[in-house]
């Protein structure tokens, strides 16, 4: 079976094509279950975010097309969630309480620094990596610990421009998967960093195979921002899972768990 959960829509505003066209291109490339996710709405980073008022429009899409495709693919609806813990007043209860299919938790800035962001990448210069890799890492950490999340979005992110964490901080590393273990928190393998500048997955092999040492379930997402990116590298992900020892993954529905085999 192909699950793909990590996918966006044009109301993120850096995404584009119709939700409908990314229905098409996942039964296209043989996709069995694949999820919408798109940037959850906050009154923050407005600019690449959809609008409160465009989440009702957002979800009666999915579900308008989840219905009229139900004999040929799956759909589920998610959204991607940014975790600020200096600004936890923008996880908003209206869609930490409406009836998704999952939440992904992801860690998107330090501070207010939006570290994956070209348009910031001049900050980089001014900062400690050893450092900013042990805050971004605390970050997925209390974000794990919440319990608010089904899945961990692009676990080592901050690798984005080349950035790759320093050998000091694995230990650090190693701490943040056992809470993903202990809180039954999957790691999804993103193919997006296959386009980024990094030219690689998230997470590493190494991370991955510490994952898998730890009994860390996983997910696979293309964070599909085109039509052109459903399904993209996810050969590449499915045979580095297998490399490393997985061959179950997981996806949600109504925020319950589902194993399967890939």
């Amino acid at each position: 079976m192909r699950v793909d959960l990590h996918n966006h829509t044009y109301l993120c505003k850096h995404a584009s094509g119709t939700i409908e066209s990314y229905i098409l291109q996942a039964i296209e490339k043989g996709i069995d279950i694949f999820g919408f996710s798109c940037h959850n709405p906050m009154d923050y980073d407005e600019k690449y975010r959809m609008r409160f008022e465009e989440f009702d429009e957002y979800t009666k899409e999915v579900l308008r097309l989840k219905q009229k495709y139900q004999d040929k693919i799956e759909i589920l609806l998610a959204l991607e969630m940014d975790f600020l813990p200096h600004r936890m007043e923008l996880l908003d209860k209206r869609l930490l309480d409406t009836p998704l299919d999952y939440l992904i938790g992801s860690v998107h800035f330090l501070d207010d620094w939006g570290f994956d962001n070209p348009e910031f990448i001049g900050e980089y210069k001014k900062r400690n990596m050893r450092e900013c890799w042990m805050e971004y890492l605390e970050c997925i950490k209390k974000m794990a610990e919440s319990k608010l999340f089904q899945i961990v979005g692009h676990f080592d992110l901050l690798k984005v421009f080349n950035h790759t964490p320093p050998k000091e901080v694995f230990f650090k590393i190693q701490e943040v998967l056992q809470v993903l273990a202990q809180n039954q928190v999957a790691l999804e393998i993103n193919a997006s960093g296959l386009r980024k500048p990094i030219g690689e997955q998230y997470p590493s092999r190494e991370i991955l195979q510490e994952a898998y040492n730890l009994g860390v379930y996983i997910t696979f997402g293309s964070d599909a921002h085109q039509q052109e990116h459903v399904g993209f590298g996810y050969e590449t992900c499915r045979q580095l899972a297998q490399s490393v020892g997985y061959h179950q993954a997981v996806f949600f529905r109504n925020k319950k768990r589902f194993v399967y085999d890939f």
